[in-house]
């Protein structure tokens, strides 16, 4: 899609501060082992705790909604997601990330065990902001169509790689004629069921880099962004409205010595150390006394590069901090919770974007919401067909395919798997 995009007429710009909560995750067998089960929060209400640190010295956070270890992944959605889902629908850019050290619980809390998990106590972010998307659209009556896109890149030794074609391996981002920032040449493809979109991204996820650690098993070893765009058309009028969702999975915050890293992935702790970093630079200048004044380093790597108009451009911007309670990891908790202090006094002007002077016959697809669906295989067969198959070979690719081919039969025969009416 090349059409021009403009800002909503508004008699006064609204003006939005990031959203920002904390989530512990539960003691892990580890920490109760090692630590006896010692945790350096203590639980005051819902958005305010006490912190412990090193040297036993207490602190007060809050934050907009603390979720504890006993909080449900519904409560995250419903406080974080759904409100930024709704105004997504509605031609309004939104961007939630989640931030934390390595093994805090930033990629269960975004995907939940997969994405394709039909058990509703699991579910995470991604799978349920699909549904969300989905079950907007398909609320919104005749009068509106609508179009949804997907992309997936990962930010990888500072390079961006598209996930749904890894030939695609260093794609550069820059700011569109409505000054947005986009990945230039990234693979788009159209989506008109929540199952082949559910795939997709389990497909595209299979292609990210993950790594062993002494913190974490499956150690996220990029930055991992997915780019939902929603294009609707009235058709009362020839303007529509374009709303683009990101959701942002940065890699951890790594102590070498806690990671044991070396070799190949200390080379990939380094890199994911200092994108970090340059982010937190970025917040600092963004929330400095003289930040009006101040330059924004935002090209001092790709990560804030990406991230820049959910800092301090026309994005609305929630960050979830995930932390370990353990007293083991009080240090890196502790410097998580600072992050997110900071990026609260971030601010933003959320716009929503309309589509100038559409062309008559452009490419709208209605969106196909079936209660019940024939075949899977059908489904993956055109998934296969489709712009977002992995192009790393045919045997990956079909590695790929069955891998997902159960969980999507389970998905959709489980009693636990309400489809979208």
């Amino acid at each position: 899609m090349n059409q021009d995009i403009e800002a909503s007429p508004s008699p006064k710009k609204q003006i939005s501060n990031v959203t920002v909560c904390s989530r512990f995750r539960p003691l892990n067998s580890k920490e109760r082992k090692d630590h006896g089960g010692q945790v350096c929060v203590r639980r005051i209400d819902d958005e305010t705790f006490v912190f412990k640190d090193e040297k036993e010295e207490e602190s007060t956070f809050s934050f907009d909604k603390v979720f504890y270890e006993d909080s449900l992944q519904a409560d995250v959605y419903e406080f974080i997601a759904l409100p930024i889902v709704r105004d997504v629908v509605n031609g309004v850019n939104g961007t939630i990330i989640t931030y934390g050290q390595t093994g805090a619980g930033k990629t269960y809390s975004m995907e939940g065990p997969n994405v394709l998990e039909s058990d509703d106590m699991k579910k995470g972010l991604l799978p349920r902001v699909v549904d969300g998307l989905f079950e907007h659209l398909a609320s919104a009556g005749d009068s509106i169509k609508y179009e949804i896109t997907l992309s997936m890149v990962e930010i990888y030794m500072e390079k961006v790689r598209d996930l749904f074609d890894l030939s695609k391996d260093n794609l550069v981002i820059k700011q569109n004629k409505g000054h947005e920032m986009l990945v230039s040449g990234v693979t788009e493809a159209s989506v008109s069921h929540v199952l082949i979109l559910r795939l997709n991204l389990q497909a595209g996820i299979q292609n990210r880099a993950v790594g062993e650690t002494q913190m974490n098993l499956a150690s996220s070893r990029s930055h991992c962004a997915y780019i939902f765009t929603v294009l609707s058309d009235s058709t009362r009028d020839s303007r529509g409205r374009t709303g683009k969702l990101v959701l942002v999975d940065l890699a951890g915050s790594e102590k070498v010595e806690k990671t044991g890293a070396e070799g190949k992935l200390l080379e990939e702790a380094k890199t994911i150390n200092k994108s970090l970093s340059a982010l937190g630079n970025v917040i600092n200048a963004l929330t400095c006394s003289s930040s009006k004044s101040n330059h924004i380093p935002y090209r001092d790597s790709k990560l804030t590069r990406l991230l820049q108009d959910a800092l301090g451009g026309n994005s609305r911007t929630a960050l979830i901090c995930c932390c370990s309670p353990s007293t083991s990891n009080s240090s890196e908790t502790f410097s998580t919770l600072r992050f997110g202090t900071r990026a609260k006094h971030i601010k933003t002007s959320p716009t929503a974007k309309r589509i100038v002077d559409a062309e008559t016959g452009a490419r709208w697809n209605a969106v196909d919401v079936p209660t019940k669906v024939e075949s899977v295989e059908r489904i993956l067969a055109e998934m296969k067909l489709s712009p977002t198959a992995p192009k790393k070979d045919d045997d990956h690719h079909e590695r790929i395919l069955t891998k997902v081919r159960f969980q999507g039969l389970k998905m959709l025969f489980s009693e636990n798997y309400n489809a979208v009416e």
